[in-house]
Protein backbone atom coordinates (compact mmCIF):
# COMPACT_ATOMS: atom_id res chain seq x y z
CA UNK A 1 0.00 0.00 0.00
CA UNK A 2 2.97 2.57 1.05
CA UNK A 3 4.04 1.93 -2.81
CA UNK A 4 0.90 2.88 -4.54
CA UNK A 5 0.27 5.73 -2.11
CA UNK A 6 3.83 7.42 -3.52
CA UNK A 7 3.35 6.73 -6.95
CA UNK A 8 -0.10 8.23 -6.38
CA UNK A 9 1.43 11.25 -5.03
CA UNK A 10 4.24 11.57 -7.55
CA UNK A 11 1.67 11.01 -10.32
CA UNK A 12 -0.62 14.09 -8.92
CA UNK A 13 2.56 16.22 -8.71
CA UNK A 14 3.53 15.68 -11.91
CA UNK A 15 0.01 16.95 -12.63
CA UNK A 16 0.22 20.33 -11.11
CA UNK A 17 3.91 21.02 -12.70
CA UNK A 18 1.87 20.34 -15.91
CA UNK A 19 -0.81 23.22 -14.98
CA UNK A 20 1.97 25.60 -13.44
CA UNK A 21 3.92 25.05 -16.77
CA UNK A 22 0.95 25.91 -18.75
CA UNK A 23 0.00 28.75 -16.72
CA UNK A 24 3.65 30.46 -16.52
CA UNK A 25 3.59 29.66 -20.16
CA UNK A 26 0.33 31.92 -20.49
CA UNK A 27 1.02 34.45 -18.54
CA UNK A 28 4.48 34.86 -20.58
CA UNK A 29 3.12 35.06 -24.12
CA UNK A 30 0.24 37.43 -22.72
CA UNK A 31 3.26 39.20 -21.85
CA UNK A 32 5.34 39.23 -25.09
CA UNK A 33 1.92 40.11 -27.27
CA UNK A 34 1.63 42.92 -24.90
CA UNK A 35 5.15 44.40 -25.45
CA UNK A 36 4.76 43.74 -28.86
CA UNK A 37 1.53 45.62 -29.24
CA UNK A 38 3.04 48.49 -27.65
CA UNK A 39 6.06 48.42 -29.87
CA UNK A 40 3.67 48.76 -32.58
CA UNK A 41 1.81 51.42 -31.36
CA UNK A 42 5.42 53.29 -31.24
CA UNK A 43 6.47 52.70 -34.58
CA UNK A 44 2.73 53.94 -35.95
CA UNK A 45 3.09 56.88 -33.56
CA UNK A 46 6.52 57.62 -35.32
CA UNK A 47 4.74 57.32 -38.99
CA UNK A 48 2.34 59.44 -38.33
CA UNK A 49 5.14 61.84 -36.66
CA UNK A 50 7.40 61.42 -39.63
CA UNK A 51 4.19 62.27 -41.81
CA UNK A 52 3.59 64.97 -40.52
CA UNK A 53 7.34 66.38 -40.44
CA UNK A 54 6.87 65.67 -44.34
CA UNK A 55 3.75 67.61 -44.15
CA UNK A 56 5.10 70.36 -42.95
CA UNK A 57 8.51 70.48 -44.25
CA UNK A 58 9.51 74.38 -45.10
CA UNK A 59 12.68 73.63 -46.21
CA UNK A 60 12.82 70.94 -49.34
CA UNK A 61 16.90 71.33 -49.55
CA UNK A 62 17.08 69.38 -46.88
CA UNK A 63 17.95 66.35 -48.41
CA UNK A 64 19.11 64.51 -45.12
CA UNK A 65 16.03 64.76 -43.19
CA UNK A 66 13.84 64.28 -45.66
CA UNK A 67 15.65 60.86 -46.31
CA UNK A 68 15.14 60.43 -42.71
CA UNK A 69 11.49 60.74 -42.97
CA UNK A 70 11.30 58.46 -46.03
CA UNK A 71 13.00 55.77 -43.90
CA UNK A 72 11.21 56.11 -41.36
CA UNK A 73 7.61 56.15 -43.01
CA UNK A 74 8.91 53.02 -45.04
CA UNK A 75 9.90 50.72 -42.27
CA UNK A 76 6.63 50.05 -40.67
CA UNK A 77 5.66 48.41 -43.40
CA UNK A 78 3.57 45.19 -41.91
CA UNK A 79 0.96 47.22 -39.93
CA UNK A 80 -2.54 47.84 -42.03
CA UNK A 81 -3.24 51.42 -41.95
CA UNK A 82 -5.26 54.21 -43.72
CA UNK A 83 -4.91 57.89 -44.02
CA UNK A 84 -8.12 59.75 -44.37
CA UNK A 85 -8.53 63.54 -44.48
CA UNK A 86 -11.62 65.36 -42.60
CA UNK A 87 -14.31 63.82 -44.74
CA UNK A 88 -13.10 60.46 -44.49
CA UNK A 89 -11.67 60.13 -48.35
CA UNK A 90 -9.06 58.01 -48.22
CA UNK A 91 -5.63 59.39 -49.13
CA UNK A 92 -3.08 57.11 -48.82
CA UNK A 93 -3.74 52.78 -47.40
CA UNK A 94 -1.62 50.07 -46.62
CA UNK A 95 -1.98 46.10 -46.09
CA UNK A 96 -5.92 46.99 -46.92
CA UNK A 97 -7.51 44.90 -49.33
CA UNK A 98 -9.23 47.40 -52.58
CA UNK A 99 -12.50 45.58 -52.34
CA UNK A 100 -13.02 46.96 -48.63
CA UNK A 101 -11.91 50.61 -49.93
CA UNK A 102 -14.26 50.29 -52.69
CA UNK A 103 -17.64 49.63 -50.43
CA UNK A 104 -18.51 52.80 -48.32
CA UNK A 105 -19.86 50.57 -45.91
CA UNK A 106 -17.23 48.50 -45.57
CA UNK A 107 -14.97 50.28 -45.28
CA UNK A 108 -16.84 52.53 -42.59
CA UNK A 109 -17.20 48.74 -40.58
CA UNK A 110 -13.04 48.82 -41.05
CA UNK A 111 -12.57 52.02 -39.89
CA UNK A 112 -15.02 51.43 -36.69
CA UNK A 113 -12.94 48.07 -36.02
CA UNK A 114 -9.66 49.82 -36.14
CA UNK A 115 -10.77 52.43 -34.06
CA UNK A 116 -11.84 49.65 -31.22
CA UNK A 117 -8.91 48.32 -28.29
CA UNK A 118 -8.13 51.76 -27.52
CA UNK A 119 -6.84 52.68 -30.85
CA UNK A 120 -7.98 56.12 -31.54
CA UNK A 121 -6.68 57.52 -34.85
CA UNK A 122 -4.00 59.91 -34.96
CA UNK A 123 -4.61 63.45 -36.19
CA UNK A 124 -1.85 64.85 -38.27
CA UNK A 125 -2.18 68.35 -38.98
CA UNK A 126 -1.33 70.67 -41.82
CA UNK A 127 -0.04 73.80 -42.70
CA UNK A 128 -3.72 74.41 -44.72
CA UNK A 129 -5.14 73.84 -41.35
CA UNK A 130 -6.82 70.71 -42.66
CA UNK A 131 -6.69 67.48 -40.59
CA UNK A 132 -5.21 64.41 -41.27
CA UNK A 133 -6.11 61.13 -39.38
CA UNK A 134 -4.38 57.94 -39.26
CA UNK A 135 -6.43 54.53 -38.81
CA UNK A 136 -4.09 51.67 -38.48
CA UNK A 137 -4.70 48.26 -36.86
CA UNK A 138 -2.86 45.18 -35.83
CA UNK A 139 -0.19 43.47 -37.71
CA UNK A 140 -1.25 39.96 -38.89
CA UNK A 141 1.65 38.60 -36.54
CA UNK A 142 0.38 40.15 -33.31
CA UNK A 143 -3.05 38.95 -34.46
CA UNK A 144 -1.86 35.59 -34.51
CA UNK A 145 0.50 35.59 -31.42
CA UNK A 146 -2.79 36.89 -29.16
CA UNK A 147 -4.54 33.25 -30.32
CA UNK A 148 -0.95 31.71 -29.61
CA UNK A 149 -1.53 31.25 -25.70
CA UNK A 150 -4.98 29.85 -26.26
CA UNK A 151 -3.54 27.46 -28.80
CA UNK A 152 -0.61 26.47 -25.81
CA UNK A 153 -3.05 26.29 -23.07
CA UNK A 154 -5.66 24.17 -24.84
CA UNK A 155 -2.59 21.75 -25.76
CA UNK A 156 -1.55 21.60 -22.47
CA UNK A 157 -5.18 20.64 -21.18
CA UNK A 158 -5.16 17.96 -23.39
CA UNK A 159 -2.16 17.04 -22.75
CA UNK A 160 -3.24 17.42 -18.96
CA UNK A 161 -6.26 15.04 -19.83
CA UNK A 162 -4.21 12.49 -21.17
CA UNK A 163 -2.06 12.08 -18.06
CA UNK A 164 -5.11 11.40 -16.27
CA UNK A 165 -6.58 9.05 -18.19
CA UNK A 166 -3.67 7.24 -18.21
CA UNK A 167 -2.81 7.70 -14.38
CA UNK A 168 -6.09 6.51 -14.05
CA UNK A 169 -6.28 3.35 -16.20
CA UNK A 170 -2.71 2.78 -14.48
CA UNK A 171 -4.72 2.51 -11.26
CA UNK A 172 -7.53 0.80 -12.44
CA UNK A 173 -5.04 -1.76 -13.42
CA UNK A 174 -3.22 -1.91 -9.95
CA UNK A 175 -7.16 -2.78 -8.53
CA UNK A 176 -7.23 -5.63 -11.45
CA UNK A 177 -3.76 -7.20 -10.19
CA UNK A 178 -5.14 -7.03 -6.80
CA UNK A 179 -8.45 -8.45 -7.61
CA UNK A 180 -6.98 -11.02 -9.56
CA UNK A 181 -3.83 -12.00 -6.90
CA UNK A 182 -6.60 -12.21 -4.32
CA UNK A 183 -9.24 -14.61 -6.37
CA UNK A 184 -6.45 -16.71 -7.43
CA UNK A 185 -4.84 -16.59 -3.85
CA UNK A 186 -8.52 -17.67 -2.73
CA UNK A 187 -8.93 -20.75 -4.66
CA UNK A 188 -5.67 -22.07 -3.83
CA UNK A 189 -6.55 -21.83 -0.49
CA UNK A 190 -9.78 -23.85 -0.86
CA UNK A 191 -8.38 -26.18 -3.37
CA UNK A 192 -6.23 -28.28 -0.84
CA UNK A 193 -9.22 -29.11 2.09
CA UNK A 194 -12.15 -29.30 -0.86
CA UNK A 195 -9.66 -31.88 -2.43
CA UNK A 196 -9.38 -33.49 0.79
CA UNK A 197 -13.38 -33.64 1.25
CA UNK A 198 -13.64 -35.45 -1.72
CA UNK A 199 -11.42 -37.96 0.09
CA UNK A 200 -13.35 -38.28 3.16
CA UNK A 201 -16.69 -38.27 1.30
CA UNK A 202 -15.99 -41.21 -0.44
CA UNK A 203 -14.71 -42.96 3.37
CA UNK A 204 -18.09 -41.72 4.40
CA UNK A 205 -19.86 -43.55 1.69
CA UNK A 206 -18.40 -47.10 2.45
CA UNK A 207 -19.07 -47.00 6.52
CA UNK A 208 -22.05 -48.94 7.79
CA UNK A 209 -24.59 -46.58 10.11
CA UNK A 210 -24.06 -43.72 7.94
CA UNK A 211 -27.41 -42.49 6.30
CA UNK A 212 -27.30 -41.91 2.44
CA UNK A 213 -28.97 -38.64 2.00
CA UNK A 214 -26.63 -37.60 4.69
CA UNK A 215 -23.94 -38.23 2.49
CA UNK A 216 -25.99 -36.69 -0.97
CA UNK A 217 -26.16 -33.46 0.67
CA UNK A 218 -22.57 -33.45 1.78
CA UNK A 219 -21.78 -33.92 -1.71
CA UNK A 220 -24.04 -31.67 -3.10
CA UNK A 221 -22.63 -28.90 -0.90
CA UNK A 222 -18.96 -29.84 -1.64
CA UNK A 223 -19.92 -30.30 -5.69
CA UNK A 224 -21.14 -26.50 -4.66
CA UNK A 225 -17.72 -25.65 -2.87
CA UNK A 226 -15.90 -26.80 -6.16
CA UNK A 227 -18.08 -24.65 -8.34
CA UNK A 228 -16.72 -21.55 -6.03
CA UNK A 229 -13.39 -22.23 -6.41
CA UNK A 230 -13.61 -22.62 -10.32
CA UNK A 231 -14.93 -19.25 -10.15
CA UNK A 232 -12.46 -17.90 -8.55
CA UNK A 233 -9.84 -19.66 -10.07
CA UNK A 234 -11.24 -17.96 -13.75
CA UNK A 235 -11.02 -14.64 -12.99
CA UNK A 236 -7.88 -13.34 -14.78
CA UNK A 237 -7.63 -16.35 -16.79
CA UNK A 238 -8.67 -16.46 -20.75
CA UNK A 239 -12.51 -16.90 -20.25
CA UNK A 240 -13.74 -18.87 -23.05
CA UNK A 241 -17.21 -18.18 -23.82
CA UNK A 242 -19.39 -20.74 -25.95
CA UNK A 243 -23.12 -20.21 -27.26
CA UNK A 244 -25.40 -21.43 -23.69
CA UNK A 245 -29.06 -21.36 -22.93
CA UNK A 246 -29.40 -18.49 -20.78
CA UNK A 247 -32.82 -19.44 -19.63
CA UNK A 248 -31.45 -22.83 -18.66
CA UNK A 249 -28.50 -21.13 -16.76
CA UNK A 250 -31.04 -18.55 -14.50
CA UNK A 251 -33.50 -21.00 -14.17
CA UNK A 252 -30.74 -23.44 -12.04
CA UNK A 253 -29.79 -20.28 -10.14
CA UNK A 254 -33.38 -19.56 -9.48
CA UNK A 255 -33.96 -22.85 -8.04
CA UNK A 256 -30.71 -23.34 -6.06
CA UNK A 257 -31.80 -20.33 -3.91
CA UNK A 258 -35.58 -21.21 -4.27
CA UNK A 259 -34.80 -24.01 -1.45
CA UNK A 260 -32.74 -21.39 0.73
CA UNK A 261 -35.22 -18.47 1.08
CA UNK A 262 -37.19 -17.38 3.48
CA UNK A 263 -40.99 -18.21 3.75
CA UNK A 264 -42.19 -14.86 3.31
CA UNK A 265 -39.81 -14.30 0.81
CA UNK A 266 -41.38 -14.85 -2.97
CA UNK A 267 -39.19 -15.72 -6.15
CA UNK A 268 -40.70 -15.48 -9.26
CA UNK A 269 -39.28 -16.20 -12.41
CA UNK A 270 -40.55 -15.78 -16.17
CA UNK A 271 -39.14 -14.99 -19.55
CA UNK A 272 -41.48 -12.93 -21.87
CA UNK A 273 -40.58 -15.41 -25.13
CA UNK A 274 -40.84 -18.82 -26.32
CA UNK A 275 -37.75 -17.96 -28.65
CA UNK A 276 -34.29 -19.96 -27.53
CA UNK A 277 -32.11 -17.56 -25.80
CA UNK A 278 -28.79 -18.60 -26.68
CA UNK A 279 -26.30 -16.34 -25.23
CA UNK A 280 -22.15 -16.30 -25.41
CA UNK A 281 -21.60 -16.44 -21.87
CA UNK A 282 -19.11 -18.56 -19.55
CA UNK A 283 -21.75 -20.78 -17.28
CA UNK A 284 -19.52 -20.49 -13.75
CA UNK A 285 -18.61 -16.86 -14.44
CA UNK A 286 -22.33 -15.79 -15.33
CA UNK A 287 -24.08 -18.07 -13.35
CA UNK A 288 -22.01 -16.21 -10.14
CA UNK A 289 -23.71 -12.37 -11.85
CA UNK A 290 -27.07 -14.12 -10.92
CA UNK A 291 -26.32 -15.65 -7.61
CA UNK A 292 -24.93 -12.07 -6.41
CA UNK A 293 -27.88 -9.92 -7.64
CA UNK A 294 -30.31 -12.49 -6.03
CA UNK A 295 -28.47 -12.20 -2.93
CA UNK A 296 -28.28 -8.58 -3.45
CA UNK A 297 -32.28 -8.72 -4.13
CA UNK A 298 -32.79 -11.28 -0.69
CA UNK A 299 -30.34 -8.34 1.67
CA UNK A 300 -32.45 -5.94 0.24
CA UNK A 301 -35.37 -7.61 1.25
CA UNK A 302 -34.95 -7.97 4.98
CA UNK A 303 -36.62 -11.12 5.14
CA UNK A 304 -39.88 -10.13 3.54
CA UNK A 305 -41.24 -9.49 0.21
CA UNK A 306 -40.99 -10.53 -3.40
CA UNK A 307 -38.27 -11.16 -6.17
CA UNK A 308 -39.26 -11.37 -10.03
CA UNK A 309 -36.38 -12.59 -12.20
CA UNK A 310 -37.78 -12.10 -16.01
CA UNK A 311 -35.64 -12.70 -19.35
CA UNK A 312 -36.41 -11.17 -22.33
CA UNK A 313 -34.97 -10.38 -25.79
CA UNK A 314 -34.44 -6.67 -26.55
CA UNK A 315 -33.46 -7.38 -30.49
CA UNK A 316 -31.42 -9.48 -32.54
CA UNK A 317 -28.89 -8.46 -30.00
CA UNK A 318 -28.99 -9.10 -26.94
CA UNK A 319 -30.97 -10.91 -24.49
CA UNK A 320 -31.98 -8.91 -20.75
CA UNK A 321 -31.94 -10.58 -17.45
CA UNK A 322 -34.09 -8.01 -14.88
CA UNK A 323 -33.71 -8.85 -11.24
CA UNK A 324 -36.23 -7.38 -9.55
CA UNK A 325 -36.81 -7.01 -5.42
CA UNK A 326 -39.57 -5.21 -3.70
CA UNK A 327 -37.11 -4.26 -0.87
CA UNK A 328 -35.89 -0.61 0.26
CA UNK A 329 -34.65 0.65 -2.91
CA UNK A 330 -31.72 3.32 -3.27
CA UNK A 331 -31.16 7.17 -4.08
CA UNK A 332 -30.36 7.80 -7.85
CA UNK A 333 -26.69 9.03 -6.86
CA UNK A 334 -26.01 5.73 -5.75
CA UNK A 335 -26.82 3.91 -8.88
CA UNK A 336 -23.26 3.76 -10.33
CA UNK A 337 -21.01 4.12 -6.67
CA UNK A 338 -22.73 0.57 -6.07
CA UNK A 339 -20.15 -0.93 -8.54
CA UNK A 340 -17.36 0.25 -7.05
CA UNK A 341 -15.19 -1.96 -4.39
CA UNK A 342 -15.80 -1.25 -1.08
CA UNK A 343 -19.06 0.72 -1.71
CA UNK A 344 -21.74 -1.03 0.33
CA UNK A 345 -25.18 0.42 2.18
CA UNK A 346 -24.73 -3.14 4.56
CA UNK A 347 -24.05 -2.82 8.08
CA UNK A 348 -21.74 -5.92 7.08
CA UNK A 349 -20.29 -6.55 3.99
CA UNK A 350 -17.21 -5.91 1.49
CA UNK A 351 -19.11 -4.37 -1.12
CA UNK A 352 -17.24 -6.38 -4.07
CA UNK A 353 -20.16 -8.46 -5.30
CA UNK A 354 -21.55 -6.18 -7.42
CA UNK A 355 -17.90 -5.01 -8.28
CA UNK A 356 -17.08 -8.37 -9.45
CA UNK A 357 -20.26 -8.54 -11.18
CA UNK A 358 -19.21 -5.88 -13.31
CA UNK A 359 -16.27 -6.98 -13.87
CA UNK A 360 -17.59 -10.72 -15.58
CA UNK A 361 -19.50 -8.91 -17.40
CA UNK A 362 -18.63 -5.71 -19.06
CA UNK A 363 -14.62 -7.27 -19.22
CA UNK A 364 -15.29 -10.85 -19.63
CA UNK A 365 -18.46 -10.70 -21.67
CA UNK A 366 -18.63 -7.81 -23.28
CA UNK A 367 -22.15 -7.28 -21.59
CA UNK A 368 -23.55 -4.21 -19.78
CA UNK A 369 -24.84 -4.51 -16.07
CA UNK A 370 -26.32 -1.56 -14.47
CA UNK A 371 -29.44 -0.32 -12.25
CA UNK A 372 -32.18 0.01 -14.71
CA UNK A 373 -35.05 1.34 -12.07
CA UNK A 374 -34.67 2.11 -8.17
CA UNK A 375 -37.22 4.17 -6.32
CA UNK A 376 -37.31 4.66 -2.37
CA UNK A 377 -39.14 1.95 -0.47
CA UNK A 378 -40.36 0.70 -3.94
CA UNK A 379 -37.58 -2.14 -4.46
CA UNK A 380 -34.54 -2.19 -7.36
CA UNK A 381 -34.50 -3.38 -10.74
CA UNK A 382 -31.35 -4.49 -11.67
CA UNK A 383 -30.54 -5.66 -15.84
CA UNK A 384 -27.73 -7.38 -17.46
CA UNK A 385 -27.67 -7.37 -21.21
CA UNK A 386 -24.95 -10.36 -22.74
CA UNK A 387 -24.85 -10.64 -26.54
CA UNK A 388 -27.11 -13.52 -28.59
CA UNK A 389 -25.27 -16.19 -30.58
Amino acid sequence: MRKFSIGYRGKMLFILIGCAIGVMSLVYSNYLVGQLRDKERHEIHLWSFAVGETVKATRPGDRQQAAILARIIDFSNEIPLVVCDDQLRVLQYRSIDASVLADPERLADKLENMRSGGRDPIEIPTPQGRIIRVFYDESPLLKALQYFPWIQLSIFAVFIGFAFIAFRSSKHSEQNRVWIGMAKETAHQLGTPTSSLLGWLEYLREQEGVEPFVVDEMNKDLTRLLKVVDRFSKIGATTNLAPRNIYELVAGAVEYFRRRIPKNVTLNFARCTAEPMQGMVNDALFEWVVENLLKNALDALQGCGAITVQLSVRDARWICLDVRDTGKGMPKAHFKRIFQPGFTTKTRGWGLGLSLSKRIIEEYHNGRIFVFDSEIDHGTTMRVMVRKF
